[in-house]
């Protein structure tokens, strides 16, 4: 509480010494002032948290005081003091923006807990502030890391959409972010500080869909012992997120449909009629047209999702973006596990920039997540990767070589096809991952009487 600082106005010098008195014995620290003029030069000059100001005064009254305040500090915590008879006074300034009001004579516990509830009001205001700046700067375009073409479109895209309320479809397979996207339209739009309301689709049974969705009336099912909302009801005015909308089961699609069409729902058991005004987006990793085609997606329900269609490209086609990525999410772990790792060694950087990332991006944070947790050097090498990622690793395969007593020859053999492989024959890439140039690999091809390159069986190391 030493911290606090308290400034009490009024002009009669015994209140304001009771009042200081009171409050320097609980730890506040307080100054007093005659007056609301000198009262402006002290929050001028000095720290003020929480003002106590009498409402009839010469010069300026609380009225005056209170504006006053305002303008000088936004987020300073005003109290009205007033006399008992002045209390529909007292509601008036709390109109005018004071925080609370207290009457006179005092009850000093009564003063006390009052100041301490808007002492306590003021820093959960803080901590939701400083949450909503967190979140927003999370969501916020340029931090969807990205250097790629295909992205920085897809980022122009977004903005658009996040001023619209137009129904989006987020196209992406598993890992790619179609939830980062959804948020970052939502944050970036107008109702940014209405509810997102996020559902996965695929992980709710086809018997809970309708209530989850839509919710339900006390005594609508065994079980249903109260009235529910459900989650078009919870994201009114904001944003419903319905991931995997691939999966919803064809019972629940008219009557999706109905509600998109309607902007309104009936809770399971229920007769009345309730309005939403939602902004949709869902997103899915399936074909939704070859799921039409099967009859297993309404075509009237495609369209009606299919608005804005944003296709989020797969890790594999933009590969530059792998080093933003790589050194990203190094931080984040490094800080994390307490380690410093600057950076990730040229070759496993290579095998990270040659992987295929079927998670995408998702995977490749697993994957730097594991190196730093497991790593014991100062920097990132093919050994602190996954096997699957670097399997072709010399350092890996020259420990299982030695151990199969393979020839230097065999070794190179070995190691080239298997970056052949996995450059799926490109032998400039391969060359690059190498370190030899293009024509090295075609003379060495040569060499062995035209022959192409085999794979020695290597076995995975046990561990």
């Amino acid at each position: 509480m030493s911290q606090v600082n308290v400034l009490v106005i009024d002009d009669d010098q015994a209140t304001c010494k009771l009042l200081t008195d009171v409050l320097e014995s609980k730890g506040y620290s307080v100054r007093s002032a005659a007056g609301g003029p000198e009262a402006l030069q002290v929050v001028k000059s000095d720290p003020v948290n929480v003002v106590l100001t009498d409402l009839k005064m010469p010069a300026m009254n609380g009225f005056e005081v209170l504006a006053a305040m305002r303008e000088v500090n936004p987020e300073i915590v005003v109290i009205i003091m007033t006399g008992f008879g002045s209390i529909a006074t007292a509601v008036e300034a709390m109109k005018r923006g004071a925080n609370n009001y207290v009457t006179k004579p005092f009850n000093l516990e009564e003063l006390l807990l009052v100041l301490e509830k808007e002492l306590e009001g003021k820093a959960l205001r803080e901590e939701n502030r400083q949450l909503r700046q967190e979140i927003e700067g999370r969501y916020r375009f340029s931090n969807i890391l990205s250097r790629s073409k295909n992205m920085q479109e897809v980022f122009t895209l977004i903005s658009r959409v996040s001023q619209s309320r137009s129904t989006v479809l987020i196209y992406g397979a598993s890992g790619t972010g179609k939830e980062l996207v959804a948020r970052a339209i939502h944050h970036n739009s107008p109702h940014k500080d209405r509810p997102f309301v996020a559902i996965n689709c695929s992980a709710i049974p086809e018997t809970l869909m309708e209530s989850e969705l839509f919710g339900h009336v006390k005594g609508a099912f065994t079980g249903a012992y109260c009235n529910k909302p459900g989650l078009f009801e919870e994201a009114r005015s904001g944003t419903l997120f319905m991931d995997e909308i691939g999966s919803i089961p064809l019972s629940m699609q008219a009557k999706l449909l109905r509600a998109i069409q309607e902007r309104e729902i009936k809770r399971v058991g229920g007769t009345d009629t309730i309005k939403v005004d939602v902004h949709l987006i869902t997103a899915t990793n399936e074909d939704l047209t070859e799921k039409v085609k099967r009859g297993e997606f309404r075509e009237d329900l495609f369209y009606r999702l299919h608005v804005i269609p944003i296709v989020l490209p797969p890790l594999r086609e933009r590969r530059e973006d792998i080093p933003l990525l790589v050194d990203h999410f190094l931080k984040i772990y490094s800080r994390v596990a307490g380690k410093t790792i600057p950076r990730v060694e040229r070759e496993a950087m290579n095998f990270l920039l040659n992987y295929n990332w079927p998670g995408n991006v998702r995977e490749l944070e697993n994957a730097i997540e594991r190196a730093v947790a497991l790593g014991e050097g100062e920097v990132i090498t093919p050994l602190d990767l996954p096997e699957r990622i670097s399997k072709h690793s010399p350092e890996r395969l020259v420990r299982v070589a030695a151990a199969e007593h393979l020839t230097l020859e065999k070794l190179q053999d070995a190691y080239i096809a298997r970056v052949l492989e996995e450059t799926g024959g490109n032998k400039t890439k391969a060359a690059h991952i190498l370190g030899v140039h293009p024509r090295t690999l075609t003379r060495r091809k040569m060499s062995r009487n035209g022959s192409s390159f085999t794979a020695v069986p290597i076995q995975a190391e046990n561990k």
